[in-house]
């Protein structure tokens, strides 16, 4: 789509620039300013028209995006000038021209690169081993770009994406056979239909949500995060979304192709991801709530090392919710069609670790059970110290294999304190000092910092709101920054229509992924020299906060970019914010890659040498002059 300067939106610009350039021969510093204004409002009007491109054939909200940016209100306050000797524009033609790199071959449109399918196979099918991540040596990294298949377009809106995804974003049916029965999803003409159906839950999430939040207080605000293992489509994580929980929800790559890409289609925050040999990427007391609906974990196996697990990231006081089998079996083995005398013995060893680790039974039902986990040890005090973990760190787990013991509560000094601090309820804890922070458990953090950090981050966003109005129109709802810090980002910009993956790189500094837990916000370890466990085509916007310079010289800007781009969808966002002379190198990579790209200054001023980079994809799939060779 070409839109050109003749376009009303643009043409008042041009006039006013023109009268510029034409006082004081041209080349005023003003008249310059002007142009990259008008560039930078046009980009993204340019953007609000790209919307009808994909999905926008239909997408109502765009055209309405596109109106509500026609009047070009940038930040008056802004000079989107870049002054600093290194500017792009002194470099010379034959340096600044880019290297394109090629699409790739469209049998890559669904590429996970770390759990790719056929590498899969040749690793040991023991304790899922072959379903973990094991990514490809460099001399194998694909260096394309990842196309969309044919007939690609923007996902639904939020609430409706909950309940409809494009067919042609995820063209596999084998669910709407396999869970026909079940009610999971349903194919209706070019879209796929979730009728909030599942295995455990015929009657709709909504119903089998009301009856777990008979016991577990979910309406006041008091669980606000939650861990969903082995989720399918995530319909629990979607319809709990509605009462202000946010779910982490996980599931391998496996025969029915597309689970977590279907729940991110959906909007709702998943990964690829299963329990095998290697901890989960997630801190300790991260989550409130922790849930199984037929997830086929093996719970009692290797003497309840996965429930071990699952202790290690439940925070003092939260709820495990197990429904299926072996829950109830008396009554229902005979719908499962197995021998009572295997589910008996199966929820024996799961009562049997539940109680080693003090977890109390508070309901069972049907076929649910919900355990609580205690508040503190003094109230646990009949365990062994044989049983615990003997490794110091607790949020140590990149990479790191599963232990067969019991990770320590924290220290508490009288029996009715909650082991690692009380918390408030959701939202109060968002913006309420973390106890983590409070006790003094991050190194160089303190309230005071904290605090700064906050005020500081509510500045950024409110700047790129004024620079990317689609930011808060419900255009985004799939958002991760690749660099979270204290959550900062991801606390300025909540909103009921969208969530934020926080992650916290292996390599930062400072391990502050239980902080942005405390703050009821979610997210996940990682190092991005490897590929995220996503599918492509998963997140609306990306933010990369410094990412550039924490990951310089330990691993390619090119791979990491590719990354950015086989996980951003196409007409997504990324925003940038590093020191100038970094992001002139990744302007320059970005320019071969079907990005357009535009540098601004900080907020504060063009002396401050951060500054911010904001690109956006184009719309292109399969077949648009694809002729890697890879």
């Amino acid at each position: 789509m070409m839109i050109s300067y003749t376009d009303p939106i643009c043409y008042g610009f041009r006039g006013t620039m023109a009268l510029k350039a034409n006082s004081a021969d041209g080349r005023t510093r003003s008249s310059i300013q002007i142009f990259i204004v008008v560039g930078l409002c046009c980009f993204f009007y340019i953007l609000g028209a790209w919307q009808r491109s994909g999905f926008g054939k239909a997408d109502n909200l765009a055209m309405e995006i596109t109106k509500s940016t026609g009047d070009c209100n940038i930040i008056p306050n802004l000079n989107f000038e870049t002054h600093h000797g290194g500017d792009v524009g002194s470099i010379s033609d034959s340096e600044s021209k880019p290297k394109e790199i090629k699409p790739c071959d469209p049998r890559f449109t669904d590429y996970t690169p770390c759990q790719d399918q056929r590498r899969a196979m040749t690793f040991p099918r023991d304790n899922m081993i072959y379903r973990e991540r094991h990514c490809p040596p460099e001399e194998q990294k694909l260096h394309c770009l990842i196309p969309a298949p044919k007939g690609y377009v923007t996902p639904f809106p939020w609430p409706k994406s909950r309940d409809y995804v494009p067919y042609a974003n995820a063209p596999y049916k084998s669910l709407t056979v396999e869970k026909a029965i079940q009610n999971w999803v349903q194919y209706e003409g070019n879209v796929f239909r979730f009728p909030g159906g599942g295995t455990q839950f015929p009657q709709g999430a909504d119903k089998y949500i009301d009856q777990l939040a008979s016991v577990v207080p979910i309406a006041n605000g008091t669980v606000r995060t939650a861990l969903d293992t082995g989720c399918g489509v995530a319909s629990w994580g979607a319809y709990l979304w509605s009462r202000n929980v946010i779910a982490m929800s996980f599931a391998p790559r496996d025969s029915h192709e597309a689970q977590v890409q279907f729940a991110l289609e959906r909007g709702v925050p998943a990964v690829i991801g299963v329990l095998g040999t290697v901890k989960m990427p997630y801190p300790s007391r991260a989550f409130d709530m922790a849930h199984c609906s037929r997830c086929l974990i093996p719970w009692g196996a290797n003497d309840g090392m996965y429930l071990k697990e699952v202790d290690r990231v439940l925070r003092p006081g939260g709820y495990w919710i197990l429904s299926g089998p072996p829950i109830n079996w008396k009554v229902n083995y005979r719908a499962w069609q197995r021998p009572k005398e295997e589910l008996q013995e199966e929820q024996r060893k799961i009562e049997e670790v539940a109680k080693l680790l003090c977890w109390d039974k508070k309901y069972e039902k049907g076929e649910m059970a919900i355990w609580q986990k205690r508040a503190n040890a003094d109230s646990c005090s009949s365990r062994q110290n044989d049983a615990f973990c003997k490794s110091p760190d607790a949020d140590d787990v990149w990479y790191k294999k599963m232990e067969d013991c019991i990770t320590p509560y924290p220290d508490v000094t009288s029996s009715d304190e909650v082991a690692g601090g009380q918390l408030k309820a959701f939202p109060d804890r968002l913006y309420a000092v973390p106890p983590r922070i409070a006790s003094g458990s991050i190194p160089g953090v303190s309230v005071e910092a904290y605090q700064e950090d906050n005020n500081s981050w509510k500045k950024h966003v409110k700047a790129y709101k004024k620079i990317n109005r689609l930011i808060d129109s419900g255009r985004y709802r799939n958002i991760m920054d690749m660099n979270a810090g204290l959550g900062g980002f991801a606390a300025a910009l909540q909103s009921p229509k969208l969530w934020v993956m926080n992650v916290v790189p292996t390599i930062a500094e400072k391990n502050t992924l239980g902080v942005i837990y405390e703050r009821g916000l979610i997210g996940i370890y990682h190092d991005w020299c490897e590929a995220f466990s996503t599918y492509p085509r998963t997140y609306d916007l990306i933010h990369a906060n410094g990412v550039f310079s924490l990951y310089k010289d330990k691993c390619n800007e090119e791979d990491i970019l590719l990354e950015m781009d086989r996980i951003l969808r196409p007409e997504g966002a990324v925003i940038f914010r590093d020191e100038v002379d970094v992001l002139i190198k990744v302007k320059k990579i970005a320019g071969g890659m079907r990005w357009d790209t535009k540098m601004v200054d900080h907020e504060d001023g063009p002396l401050v040498p951060e500054k911010i980079l904001v690109a956006v994809k184009q719309y292109w799939v399969a077949g648009d002059n694809s002729t890697s060779t890879q």
